[in-house]
């Protein structure tokens, strides 16, 4: 088959003017470029500041580093399958490709309705904390939709250029970031030196309050992680670079997690951060900053945490971007948002469908005077959430399949023991997450609307690849065009 480098062109003799076949893509995304993306998405600063509290109050233990810890191995694991299997589907839809190529076209569509529902979600989300923050920041009385609404037309505005810009912002967002959560890493190291105090985290601490929920409060840290998959067609060499970007960013994401809590559980106290997580989980670890660091620096995470939500808002755009990029691509979207922007080599116009989409939304919200906070960031990021981990779940299932259609040429670990394990593994955290769901939802009422609505976009996808079956089916089978069923590599 041909190599995905050479693919044809989206549109011959007549294609809108200002637009490009896919070969014109900017393909120069190299590893360090796709993990900076995918551990900005991930908010290295944000996870150690405002979900690990949480994460702690809520599974009522100091057990948080061995949490980040499990969900590493089982994401490492997950991606032995999953980066094997992408030298053989080089649609850039990344999880929903792979659900396609496993389970078929009507699944796959469905799935991939589920992908734009949950980081469509998880952008709104991300934009309406980030207007909040800013305005707690400032003090100056602006009303946080301002900000949230400057923040969305920033994103427009990198989104619809070549994705190697806002690689570049990215990186100075995360690279500062890092240096705030590692100062005080180190500050906790000497301080408890210096004062004799104890760094052990005993393991013994997991046999208090619901391990459970520390294990799917830490798989929420990953999401975003597939971006390594959705940027295929604009990195260079895929075959090596998307395996080998897809296991840095689970280590990275997940050791960096693991050290940071370690080091906040220890700073605090294995015997006090519970409740201090409880009491004030907004200050708690921008305080432990403070004590150990230095007030300076403390005020610094203050403000970098409301660049790390426009670090996630970025890099959710650019993976909604893709996502309706490769549908368009399918017709199950329309074309036009197929297609490449000739100056600056990028689905610009998908990029537009969905800045216009998520400004909607949020003008919604605004107009119908929801809390950002409690009501949109909170709803969306349980939206998002359940999606992504029903995704996974579908994705592992799926390699399952493929694998014993396909010849790979690779052993038993790669293609039935590693899959088998993920399965198992997804479909626990899956059964957590929907068992404790009103704990992000806030109410009963609540959790059963917003997991209605995720099912309701599978029904829309499958709904739309049936109805695509039935009035063209020449479409219907081009859905899985690419996709390797001989065991041949398409790259």
């Amino acid at each position: 088959m041909d190599s995905p480098n050479s693919s044809a062109p989206i549109a011959e003799a007549g294609t809108p003017k200002g637009t490009a076949p896919l070969s014109l893509l900017s393909r120069n995304l190299g590893v360090p470029s796709i993990v900076f993306m995918v551990v900005a998405a991930a908010a290295p600063l944000a996870v150690v500041a405002a979900n690990l509290p949480v994460l702690i109050a809520q599974s009522g233990n100091g057990g948080a580093p061995y949490y980040f810890l499990v969900c590493t191995v089982l994401l490492g694991v997950f991606s032995v399958g999953f980066t094997l299997m992408s030298r053989y589907v080089p649609n850039a839809g990344a999880f929903y490709s792979y659900i396609q190529a496993g389970l078929g076209r009507i699944t796959g569509t469905g799935a991939a309705a589920v992908a734009v529902c949950s980081y469509s979600m998880l952008l709104i989300g991300v934009t309406a904390y980030f207007g909040v923050a800013t305005e707690n920041l400032l003090s100056t009385g602006i009303p946080w939709w301002v900000f949230s609404l400057g923040l969305l037309a920033l994103v427009a505005l990198l989104g619809y250029r070549d994705i190697e810009l806002s690689s570049k912002v990215l990186v100075v967002a995360l690279v500062l970031e890092i240096i705030v959560v590692v100062a005080m890493n180190i500050g906790v190291f000497v301080h408890s030196g210096s004062a004799g105090s104890s760094l052990s985290v005993p393991l013994s601490t997991l046999g208090a309050g619901v391990p459970a929920l520390g294990v799917m409060f830490a798989f929420y840290s990953f999401i975003g992680f597939e971006a390594t998959a959705v940027f295929r067609n604009e990195a260079r060499d895929p075959d090596r670079t998307i395996p080998r970007a897809t296991y840095v960013a689970v280590i990275v994401i997940g050791l960096f997690s693991a050290v940071s809590a370690w080091c906040v559980v220890a700073g605090v106290g294995v015997d006090t951060v519970v409740q201090a997580s409880a009491d004030d989980p907004e200050n708690v670890v921008l305080n432990l900053m403070g004590s150990v660091a230095g007030a300076i620096l403390a005020d610094i995470a203050r403000v970098l945490l409301v660049t790390s939500f426009f670090a996630c808002a970025l890099s959710f755009h650019n993976i909604v971007t893709r996502y309706v990029f490769a549908l368009a691509q399918k017709n199950v979207l329309p074309a036009a948002f197929g297609e490449v922007s000739t100056k600056h080599h990028a689905p610009s116009r998908a990029s537009l469908l969905v800045s216009a989409f998520a400004a909607a939304c949020l003008i919604a919200a605004i107009a119908a005077g929801l809390d950002p906070v409690t009501v949109v960031f909170t709803l969306a990021g349980a939206a998002s959430s359940l999606g992504v981990v029903i995704l996974m779940t579908l994705v592992s299932v799926a390699m399952l399949v493929f694998f014993r259609r396909v010849d790979t040429g690779k052993g038993v670990w790669h293609t039935v023991i590693a899959p088998t394990v993920s399965t198992l593994g997804l479909g626990v955290i899956l059964v957590l997450v929907v068992t404790n769901f009103s704990l992000l939802t806030g109410t009963q009422a609540q959790a059963y609307g917003v997991m209605g609505f995720v099912l309701a976009s599978f029904v829309i996808g499958a709904v739309g690849a049936m109805i695509i079956r039935s009035r063209r089916p020449d479409l219907y089978d081009k859905l899985d065009d690419g996709a390797a069923t001989e065991g041949q590599p398409v790259g």
